[in-house]
């Protein structure tokens, strides 16, 4: 399922679709969807979704679907002193 893209908004760089994760915050929690197809910018790095693709993370989100697994996250508390 490859789709072309047109060259990136930001940087006018060739934009390729690649299987990336996309990160989420959804009702307070953060959430990642693994091989998401995107567009990637080859130059600048900048990603763009496609409207079918936002819609099916949409639905998986309304359906409240089962997790194929859980991450935990280490978090860290920025301290100016320690910079």
């Amino acid at each position: 399922m490859t789709h072309q893209y047109d060259d990136c908004y930001f940087c006018g760089g060739s934009v390729e679709e690649r299987l990336v994760p996309r990160e989420i915050r959804w009702k307070g929690e953060l959430l990642v969807f693994e091989n998401v197809p995107m567009g990637v910018c080859a130059q600048c790095g900048e990603r763009f979704i496609l409207p079918e693709v936002a819609k099916k993370i949409d639905s998986v989100l309304e359906s409240k679907m089962r997790p194929s697994r859980i991450l935990q996250v280490p978090v860290y508390q920025y301290q100016m002193d320690l910079a």
